[in-house]
């Protein structure tokens, strides 16, 4: 049940589970790569989610939910998800996680560019002025010209974008199916998916048990990440809780330092800090549409009621 008024300082809490969820399944993820290639760490975590709805659905009982209705729409927003997801487990393998990180942040600014062309949003603006700003923070990381950009450096770039994908088809989907058969199509079609990908060279390895706690901890994690994000979401508005996961940038920054010795390197901190600021204008600029459409409204229904 969702809270009957904003309770910031629970859902700020709840955010806290969030980032370190998030910093958790990163450092888990970059230990299972040591054994496991990518496709057999998300087949695992895929199968792991299969198995974790299903419980959930049946306890719930919300399995009569799952349909097979606008299974393209599910195909495509799998497809874009798991593109991102591949891209940013191969990242976190290769370059600095707060690289990785930043890069990742630009998610909700191709969202802002990729929904009005896929399903008819307003490009305002403030959307089309904190792409271009988020852009030039994008090129402060990659730095272009100043350094040959590695293919770490272009897949934590374009996981944002498979990113922005599934949260546009996502969108979509809320309007026709319910949580439990998004959720259920997600892991079902990711799983199948990974395991055609990883038996390509005809060999799909078992986990040793060197990896066992590893992927344990990316399925965990990932699942924690995005309850306690959701938990947060109904506690306070979206401007209150997003600018809170841009926390995770100087964690992470300092859990690689500690753990891997990895560099704070200031121009990836400057240009993280401007798509952050990017982001939070853009939020704030979408909370104010918000709340004028909603006055807009109310002022049509009291004018048609007489009031």
């Amino acid at each position: 049940m969702l809270s009957s008024g904003p309770h910031p300082i629970r859902a700020a809490i709840w955010m806290v589970g969030t980032v370190i969820s998030f910093s958790v399944m990163a450092v888990a993820g970059r230990e299972a790569t040591i054994d496991l290639d990518i496709f057999e760490i998300l087949l695992y975590r895929s199968l792991a989610g299969l198995a974790i709805v299903l419980v959930i659905a049946a306890c719930t009982r919300t399995l009569s939910e799952i349909r097979i209705s606008h299974f393209g729409l599910h195909l495509v927003r799998n497809a874009c998800h798991l593109s991102g997801m591949l891209l940013w487990f191969y990242a976190i393998s290769a370059i600095t996680f707060a690289q990785v990180f930043a890069l990742e942040f630009s998610t909700p600014l191709w969202t802002a560019i990729l929904a009005p062309l896929f399903i008819a949003e307003r490009l305002t603006p403030t959307r089309k002025w904190t792409a271009i700003a988020g852009f030039i923070g994008i090129l402060i990381v990659a730095r272009p010209g100043l350094a040959e950009i590695s293919p770490g450096l272009l897949a934590a770039a374009c996981c944002a974008i498979g990113f922005a994908g599934a949260a546009v088809a996502t969108k979509s989907l809320v309007r026709v199916a319910s949580v439990t058969c998004i959720l259920f199509w997600m892991v079902a079609i990711q799983a199948v998916l990974c395991l055609v990908l990883a038996g390509i060279d005809g060999q799909v390895d078992l986990p040793p048990s060197s990896s066992i706690f590893p992927l344990a901890f990316v399925s965990l994690a990932g699942l924690t990440a995005h309850y306690c994000l959701t938990k947060a979401l109904s506690l306070a508005p979206a401007v209150v809780v997003m600018p809170l996961d841009f926390f995770r940038l100087p964690i992470i920054a300092v859990v690689g330092l500690l753990l891997y010795a990895e560099p704070l390197d200031a121009l990836v901190m400057m240009g993280a800090g401007i798509i952050i600021a990017s982001n939070i204008v853009n939020i704030r600029s979408e909370a104010r549409i918000s709340r004028q459409d909603r006055q807009r409204e109310m002022n049509i229904v009291e004018n048609s009621t007489g009031r």
